[in-house]
């Protein structure tokens, strides 16, 4: 995924930081012309809906979901989303977000679905986060960073859906994770 080679004429980085690198590339367009954008460079990251957390209400017939209630400093505060996390170098998608599961939900899970893979933004990043349903869950470690502020919640999946339409629910990849997630359960 991402801006093919044949495209790219020339660039320069501009930046390069913990989490993200910014080039400024020349781009030969579909038309032969030429031009410069700004380019955000990010290795990818993954993002997973765990389903029916241990000790959630499962007896109540409803697919239970565990979403997090992480602060954002570039969206001003709290959002709801599910776990998710960058790459590592060389890390398989499947591998980080087993990874994130348990650093921010404390959560294992037994089995792991691949719902699909999304560009975040790509008018000005090859970001691209891979979606995951986990299920067969048991209790495992948290470990948050220090720069990580996240309370989970166990949530009914249709009151998760009532967010999205309410607009609480605002994260990108919570919104795509968790539509998908309600569809392969109707599907199934």
């Amino acid at each position: 995924m991402g801006g093919t080679s044949d495209d790219r004429v020339s660039g320069r980085r501009v930046y390069s930081g913990r989490v993200l690198d910014v080039d400024l590339d020349r781009v030969r367009f579909p038309d032969g012309s030429t031009g410069e954008l700004e380019m955000i460079r990010h290795p990818g990251a993954a993002a997973v809906v765990p389903l029916d957390p241990p000790g959630s209400d499962e007896g109540s017939g409803q697919p239970i979901v565990a979403l997090l209630r992480q602060y954002r400093y570039a969206a001003g505060g709290f959002l709801w989303e599910v776990p998710a996390g960058k790459l590592d170098e060389g890390e398989p998608p499947e591998r980080c977000a087993l990874r994130e599961l348990e650093e921010e939900a404390g959560l294992r899970a037994g089995r792991l679905e691949r719902l699909t893979t999304i560009y975040t933004t790509p008018g000005f990043t090859d970001e691209v986060i891979h979606l995951f349903l986990a299920r067969d869950l048991t209790a495992g470690n948290a470990g948050h960073e220090a720069c990580e502020f996240i309370e989970r919640h166990d949530i009914a999946l249709q009151r998760a859906i009532e967010m999205i339409e309410g607009g609480e629910i605002t994260d990108g990849k919570t919104i795509c994770a968790l539509l998908l997630t309600a569809r392969a359960l109707r599907t199934a």
